[in-house]
C-alpha cells in the first residue's frame, strides 16, 4: 500500500506539473526525460532487490527514486502526447481564410436556435484559388440558418419562442447524420474563446475533445452552395446513436409516427426530421432527458433543465455517467451469471463468476461506446476493467489498493483527466462510499447474525419491512455523509453548495437509475414502452423545479484555492467517520474555516479593476474594500444567450461578489445585452440600483424573453455630469453627459426632429483612489464628446488606466484626448477578429506614441489592475497560460 500510494502520488505530481506547462517542449526533450525516469525506476527496482544485503541500505532511497522516476515518466508521457497532438494544429495565419472542403460528419449533430453544429473530419481541402491544404483531423463546424435571431421584423430582444426557432432552423437546413459526406465552403477559425479564470475554458474543452480548428459554413451568392454528397457508411456507431435519438423523439412527440422508424427502416440511409410540436413543452423536455440517458447526447437536454439539475445537485444523473454504467454492469453481470449457470457445458468451460464479470464488463463497454465514449464513461469502464482483472487473478487486494490502481490506469490512458472535475469527484465519491458502506453495513458475519436473530421472531412481511427500513436508513446515512464530504470539492470546482441536493438525490437516484434509465433503454427497442419513463421523468422534473424554487436553494460560494479545499475535505472526512467527538469538532473547524475563506479585498482607499473578456462589448468590474460597481454588462450573443448569464454573473459568483450599483453607459446592446440577466440574478433579495443616461426602467421592461415575466426596476437614476459619491475612501464622479444636453436630445426625439445619438450619450465615469490613482471609463464616446471632456476638465482628465472609447474605433481616441489623459495603460474590450477591425491600428499607434501600454481582451483575456500597484497590469492569458492556449503573439498574428 505504501508503495502504491507513493507511485500514484508521483504519477499525479508529474501529470500535474506537465498540465501547468505554459508551452510544450519538443518531442526529443520529452523522450530524454522519459529515459531518465525509466533509469531511476530501474535503479529503484535494483535497490529493492538488494536491500536485504548488509552492504546496501537503500530502502528509503529506492522509494524516493521510484516516485521521482514515475513522476518523470508521467510528465514525459503526457507532454509527448500533447506535443504529437499539437503538431497537427492549424497555423494561426489561416484564421479567416475561406476554403473548399470535403469531408464526413463525424458525430451526432447538435441543433440549436441559430443552426446546427457538428464534428467534421476533412478528407481534402483547398483554397478558393485551388491550392491544396492539410487541415486538422477533426474540426467543429457551425452551419447557421439564414436568419439567426428570429424572423423578419423581430429584434433579438423579442425573439421567437425557443422551441419554434429550433423547429424553424431544422426546416431550413438539411437533416445531417453521422457518416454524411459534405462539400462546403467554410471560413476557418483558430480555437478561441473568452478567457475569464476561473470560468469555463473553451480552448481547454476543445483540446480535450481532440478538436484543433473551428469553422462556419459560408453562404450567399458569392460562394458555392453547400452540398450533401451522400452517405459513406463511416461512423456507424454514431449514426445508430443519432437514429435512436430520432426514434425516441418521434415516438414521444408523435406517437402515431413511430412505426415509420421500426424494423429495417431504422437502418435506412435517411430519416425525416422529428416533428416539432410547440404545445408539448414538458413532454419535449422529458424527451430530451430520455434521449440523453440512452445515447449520451447531453445537448438534447434543454438549458433551463440543466439549470434546475445544477441547483438541485442531480446533474450527474442526467447523462451517461459512472453511476449508470456501474449499475448497468452490475445488472449485466447478474444476467450473464444466471444464464451461464443454466448450461453444464459452459460451466465446465469457464466458472460462472468469471464469465459473469467479463461478460458484464464487455456489455458495459458496449453501452459506454454507444453512449458516445465520453470521458466519464471511459473512466468508469477502465475502473471496472481494473477491478475485473484483479478479481480474475485471484488477488485479494483491499478496495483502496484497487481504487489506486484504477486511478493509475485511467491517468495512463487519459493524462488530461487529471484536470477534469469529474475525475476528482468520482474517485473521492467512490472512496468515501466504500468507507461509509463498510462502516454502515458491517461485516458479512455481523449481517448474517442480525438476520438470524430477526427471522425467528418475525413473519415474512415483517422481515421485508425491516429490511426496507434498514436499506432506507443506510441510504440516508450514505447520502448525507457523501454530500457533506463533497462540499469542499464542489465549492473549489463550481463555487456552489447545493444543499437541496441531499433531498433531491434521495429521490432522483433510485428513480433515474432503477426506473427511468432501464425503461428508456427498453423503450429504444420497443417504443410503446417510452411513455412510461417519459411520464415518470416529467413528475421528477416538476419535483426538482419545486425544490429549485426554495429560498436560498442555490448557495453560491467563492471558489476557494485548492489548499483550503484540501483542508476542508480532510475536516469533512473526519466529521463523517467514526472518530472521537473532539476530533470531529476539529474537523468541523477545518470545514468552517474553508467556508469562511474570502478572496483578498482592496485596502481602504484603493480599488481593483477587472475588464472582463466578453467579446465585442464592454463589462468592467470596480471593487473597493466593501463595495462593488459593475460598468456595463457585455453584449447579447443570440436571442437566448448573453454575456450576463455566460460571463458576468458566473464571474461575480466565483469571486463571492454582489454588485452594489450597475452603471449602463448607454443603450447599445453590446453594452447592455447582459443587463437583464444580471438584474435577474442579483435582484431576488434586494433591489440593484442602476445608473444610466436613458430611461432604464422603460427599456428593461421590454427585455424579458417571451417565456419570462416582465422585469421591473425600482432603483434607476439618471447618469449625468456632476453626480459624485464616495465608497471606502474611493471617489466616483460622472464627467459626461450633461443633464441639459440629455433633455434637449429627448425633446428633439419626442418632437420627431432627430433620434437620440446613443454613443454620444455614453456615461463617462472617473474613479479616483485616496492616493490619487485614477481610472477613466468612457463607454462609446466619439471625437465630439472627447473634445467636450477636454474643454471642461483639461489636465484634470489625466488617468493611469483608460478604457479606450468605442472599443478602439477609428472615429475616437483623438490626439487631443490622448494628450489630455496620458494613460499608463489603455485597455480595449473587443471581439476576437471582429468585423469592425477594433482596435484600429491608428488608434493603437496614437496611444503608444504617448507611452501608453495598449492591451486587448482578445489577446489577454480578463485584465486586472489595482490602484495600490499602479505599475502592474495582470494579463490572464499570460499568467494562466497553458500548453493548449495559443500565445498572445500568435493571436495577434491571426488578427
Amino acid at each position: 500500500m505504501a508503495w502504491g500510494a507513493l507511485l500514484l502520488g508521483g504519477a499525479v505530481t508529474g501529470l500535474g506539473l506537465q498540465l501547468r506547462q505554459p508551452a510544450l517542449w519538443s518531442g526529443w526533450e520529452y523522450g530524454a526525460l522519459g529515459l531518465c525516469g525509466a533509469a531511476l525506476l530501474a535503479a529503484a527496482v535494483v535497490g529493492c532487490c538488494l536491500r536485504h544485503q548488509s552492504v546496501f541500505h537503500w530502502h528509503m532511497a529506492a522509494r524516493v527514486a521510484a516516485a521521482v522516476g514515475v513522476a518523470l515518466l508521467a510528465f514525459a508521457w503526457a507532454g509527448g502526447r500533447a506535443a504529437w497532438f499539437n503538431a497537427g494544429a492549424m497555423p494561426p495565419q489561416w484564421h479567416g481564410m475561406d476554403v473548399r472542403v470535403q469531408g464526413v460528419v463525424a458525430a451526432m449533430p447538435r441543433w440549436n436556435t441559430d443552426g446546427v453544429r457538428f464534428r467534421f473530419a476533412p478528407e481534402r481541402a483547398e483554397r478558393l484559388d485551388g491550392t491544396s491544404l492539410e487541415l486538422p483531423q477533426l474540426m467543429d463546424v457551425s452551419w447557421y440558418a439564414a436568419e439567426r435571431f428570429g424572423t423578419a421584423g423581430q429584434s433579438p430582444t423579442q425573439p421567437l419562442d425557443e422551441t419554434a426557432a429550433r423547429c424553424a432552423v431544422r426546416e431550413r437546413l438539411p437533416d445531417l447524420q453521422p457518416g454524411d459526406r459534405l462539400a462546403l465552403v467554410v471560413r476557418l477559425r483558430v480555437p478561441h474563446g473568452s478567457f475569464n479564470p476561473p470560468l469555463f475554458d473553451y480552448e481547454q474543452w476543445l483540446w480535450q475533445q481532440s478538436v484543433q480548428a473551428t469553422a462556419y459554413v459560408r453562404q450567399g451568392p458569392a460562394v458555392e452552395e453547400p452540398v450533401v454528397l451522400g452517405h459513406t457508411g463511416r461512423y456507424r456507431l454514431q449514426r445508430w446513436r443519432h437514429l435512436v435519438r430520432e426514434r425516441i423523439q418521434r415516438a414521444l412527440l408523435a406517437p402515431r409516427a413511430w412505426q415509420a422508424t421500426t424494423g429495417a427502416q431504422l437502418a435506412a440511409p435517411t430519416v425525416a426530421n422529428p416533428p416539432c410540436l410547440k404545445d408539448q413543452t414538458l413532454r419535449m423536455r422529458s424527451t430530451g432527458v430520455l434521449a440523453a440517458l440512452v445515447t449520451g447526447e447531453q445537448r438534447a437536454i434543454e438549458q433551463e433543465d440543466w439549470e434546475v439539475f445544477r441547483i438541485t445537485g442531480v446533474a450527474h444523473l442526467m447523462a451517461i455517467s459512472g453511476l449508470h454504467i456501474t449499475m448497468f454492469a452490475a445488472f449485466a453481470m447478474a444476467v450473464v451469471g444466471r444464464v451461464w449457470r443454466r448450461s453444464t457445458h459452459l460451466m465446465h468451460a469457464c466458472p460462472a463468476p468469471l464469465a459473469a464479470r467479463w461478460g458484464g464488463l464487455a456489455l458495459a463497454a458496449l453501452y459506454a461506446l454507444f453512449s458516445g465514449w465520453g470521458v466519464p464513461a471511459q473512466r468508469t469502464v477502465w475502473m471496472l476493467a481494473t477491478w475485473v482483472v484483479v478479481q480474475s487473478l485471484g488477488v485479494r487486494w483491499p478496495w483502496h489498493a484497487t481504487l489506486m490502481l484504477a486511478a493509475a490506469v485511467v491517468l495512463t490512458i487519459d493524462p488530461w483527466a487529471l484536470q477534469q472535475a469529474g475525475f476528482w469527484l468520482s474517485f473521492v465519491a467512490v472512496a468515501v462510499l466504500m468507507v461509509l458502506a463498510s462502516d454502515t453495513t458491517g461485516s458479512p458475519d455481523r449481517r448474517a447474525t442480525a438476520a438470524q436473530a430477526v427471522l425467528p421472531r418475525r413473519g415474512g412481511l415483517q422481515v421485508l419491512w425491516h429490511a426496507a427500513c434498514r436499506a432506507c436508513s443506510q441510504l440516508w446515512q450514505l447520502q448525507w455523509r457523501l454530500s457533506l464530504v463533497l462540499v469542499p470539492l464542489t465549492v473549489a470546482l463550481f463555487g456552489q453548495v447545493a444543499w437541496v441536493g441531499l433531498i433531491a438525490n434521495l429521490v432522483a437516484i433510485p428513480v433515474v437509475t432503477a426506473v427511468v434509465t432501464p425503461l428508456a433503454m427498453l423503450g429504444a427497442i420497443v417504443p410503446v414502452l417510452l411513455p412510461l419513463p417519459a411520464w415518470t421523468m416529467e413528475r421528477l422534473l416538476q419535483f426538482l423545479q419545486w425544490l429549485a424554487r426554495w429560498p436560498a436553494a442555490e448557495l453560491m460560494w467563492p471558489q476557494v484555492p485548492w489548499g483550503w479545499a484540501l483542508v476542508g475535505l480532510a475536516g469533512a472526512i473526519v466529521m463523517v467517520g467514526r472518530w472521537p467527538p473532539w476530533l470531529r469538532l476539529q474537523g468541523a473547524v477545518c470545514l468552517g474555516a474553508m467556508l469562511l475563506w474570502r478572496p483578498p479585498l482592496p485596502p481602504a482607499g484603493e480599488f481593483h479593476l477587472t475588464a472582463l473578456d466578453v467579446g465585442q462589448g464592454s463589462a468592467v468590474l470596480v471593487q473597493t474594500h466593501r463595495h462593488t460597481l459593475l460598468y456595463d454588462t457585455g453584449p447579447r450573443y443570440s436571442a437566448w444567450r448573453d454575456a450576463g448569464q455566460s460571463v458576468v454573473v458566473p464571474y461575480l459568483h466565483a469571486r463571492g461578489l454582489r454588485p452594489d450599483l450597475l452603471v449602463l453607459s448607454h443603450i447599445d446592446s453590446d453594452h447592455t445585452g447582459g443587463a437583464a440577466s444580471v438584474l435577474e440574478a442579483f435582484s431576488a433579495t434586494a433591489v440593484l440600483p442602476v445608473l444610466a443616461p436613458f430611461a432604464a426602467d422603460q427599456w428593461l421592461s421590454r427585455q424579458a424573453a417571451p417565456d419570462q415575466g416582465a422585469l421591473t426596476l425600482d432603483g434607476w437614476r439618471q447618469c449625468a455630469a456632476g453626480l459624485q459619491w464616495q465608497w471606502d475612501g474611493v471617489t466616483f464622479e460622472v464627467l459626461y453627459p450633461d443633464a441639459m444636453q440629455l433633455e434637449r436630445w429627448r425633446s428633439a426625439e419626442a418632437a420627431g426632429r432627430a433620434a437620440v445619438p446613443t454613443n454620444a450619450t455614453s456615461c463617462v465615469l472617473r474613479v479616483r483612489s485616496a492616493s490619487g490613482r485614477t481610472a477613466l471609463l468612457t463607454g462609446d464616446i466619439g471625437r465630439l464628446e472627447e473634445f467636450e471632456l477636454v474643454r471642461r476638465s483639461g489636465a484634470e482628465l489625466a488617468a493611469d488606466w483608460l478604457l479606450v472609447p468605442h472599443h478602439g474605433s477609428r472615429g475616437g481616441t483623438s490626439e487631443r484626448f490622448v494628450s489630455a489623459v496620458t494613460p499608463r495603460f489603455a485597455v480595449v474590450q473587443a471581439g476576437f477578429r471582429n468585423q469592425f477591425n477594433h482596435p484600429h491600428p491608428a488608434v493603437v499607434q496614437r496611444l503608444q506614441s504617448r507611452s501608453a501600454t495598449v492591451l486587448t481582451t482578445p489577446q489577454c483575456g480578463a485584465l486586472q489592475w489595482s490602484s495600490a500597484r499602479p505599475q502592474e497590469m495582470v494579463c490572464s492569458r499570460e499568467v494562466r497560460r497553458r500548453s493548449w492556449h495559443r500565445p498572445p503573439q500568435a493571436l495577434w498574428q491571426a488578427r
